[in-house]
């Protein structure tokens, strides 16, 4: 098995749109949650999101959308993409420049693209009102393209001439998380020499309000402690969207290229099913156990070397305490480590980019040395007692990280990552 490592990021996200921006925030515990204008009406309950700043995507003609002048992107591009895609592209420009890859160094049969998104139901709903008012015949030729599950991968792909694997995967908020573990297996295997880890959601109405009648939204007005794993009063998540593209490479390839910087090695990943309930995690956490377990299996690891742990945690009371049952169960030799934070808690929750955004997070915790904190805890519930969640920002660098990610239909990723002498 060849050693994989993350040499690019890239960010579009609630609490910053590059590895600067985004690095700070993560110290500072900086969140990016605001009382959201759209939801500002008396028949919506949910009063706070956590937008995406310095982009206008909120029209259903792509041509009308505002993005940073830094990012140069073609009109006809535009008209295939949902506002998450304009997102992924900008991260995916930011990951290939901090990669100091050229398209030499992409666009050949050694590098692919896995991605993972919901599509877009903003755009989706749009186009099939259109189609039922207006006829067939008056749906944009690509509206099928920007709208569907899938249009991350479509768009990255054909935009930047990608020729090696391609996929989407659809596996709810372990989406992306799925997407990277298989990418560290199409390196570690020989099959690919360079893989694009793509994580992107709308994070607008439609791809957050469906969740209220879930109840899994928060009903705080107050943006500061609207999302707060581990408390005892946290009442639900925050929804955010965004993109994440992280550029993992082999061993060779890092030799042979010598990058301006490898952030971390991916060490392994193990994944599992709950087999429980459609939308609930498993009350005792046995599916992310599995997976956790299976994580450190396969990467040679034991539980007593992880420094710290990225939890999925989204601040619900039922998936919270599960994942905190499983930690418990894998950690139960070690109560002062590793240490364990959320960093939900300043980013949201977003959904099928959770997994690549989080992962980014723990390159980043790794090669600038330090763990972020899990904020907005008053009072942390009993039911982590004995488990090491940090409040406040530790000046230490990790050397083995966990990465937690868990979806509808139990189904759990744990990515490992590891510190590079």
């Amino acid at each position: 098995m060849r050693k994989v490592y993350i040499t690019g990021l890239g960010f579009i996200s609630s609490i910053g749109n590059d590895v600067p921006a985004v690095s700070e925030s993560l110290r500072e515990l900086r969140h990016g949650m605001v009382q959201y204008p759209p939801f500002q009406k008396p028949d919506v309950p949910v009063k706070v999101a956590a937008p995406i700043r310095d982009f206008q995507t909120d029209t259903t003609d792509q041509e009308d959308w505002i993005f940073p002048a830094r990012y140069s992107i073609r009109r006809e591009t535009l008209r295939g993409m949902a506002p998450h895609g304009i997102y992924a592209y900008c991260a995916m420009q930011q990951a290939v420049e901090d990669a100091r890859l050229t398209e030499a160094d992409w666009s050949n049969p050694h590098t692919g693209l896995y991605a993972a998104s919901a599509g877009s139901p903003f755009l989706l709903g749009y186009h099939l009102e259109k189609m039922r008012k207006q006829g067939v015949m008056r749906c944009p030729p690509l509206g099928v393209v920007a709208s569907i599950s899938g249009t991350v991968n479509f768009n990255l792909v054909s935009q930047f001439k990608i020729k090696g694997a391609s996929t989407g995967f659809s596996s709810a908020c372990a989406s992306s998380a799925h997407a990277l573990g298989f990418a560290y297996d199409e390196i570690a295997l020989g099959r690919q020499k360079r893989m694009f880890v793509i994580g992107a959601e709308d994070g607008n109405v439609e791809s957050i309000l469906p969740f209220a009648g879930m109840r899994a939204l928060s009903l705080q007005t107050d943006p500061s402690i609207a999302s707060r794993p581990f408390d005892v009063a946290r009442d639900g998540f925050v929804g955010t969207g965004g993109a994440t593209v992280l550029v993992l490479e082999s061993e060779d390839e890092v030799a042979r290229r010598k990058p301006n910087k490898v952030y971390c090695e991916v060490g392994g990943w193990g994944q599992a099913s709950d087999g429980h309930n459609v939308a609930i995690s498993h009350p005792e956490g046995t599916g992310l156990r599995l997976a956790i377990e299976n994580a450190l299996k396969y990467s040679d690891t034991t539980a007593e070397q992880v420094d710290y742990v990225n939890a999925h945690a989204t601040s619900t009371p039922i998936g919270d305490i599960s994942e905190v049952r499983a930690l418990k169960a894998i950690f139960r030799n070690s109560p002062t480590r590793p240490a364990i934070s959320s960093t939900k808690a300043l980013t949201g929750h977003g959904l099928s980019l959770a997994g690549a955004l989080e992962a980014g997070f723990c390159a980043l915790a790794i090669r600038e040395g330090f763990m972020p904190g899990s904020a907005h805890i008053t009072r942390l519930d009993p039911a982590c007692e004995g488990l090491n969640i940090i409040r406040a920002t530790l000046p230490h660098r990790p050397q083995v990280v966990l990465s937690n990610s868990s979806g509808f239909g139990g189904a759990n990723v744990a990515l490992l990552f590891k510190g590079v002498n």
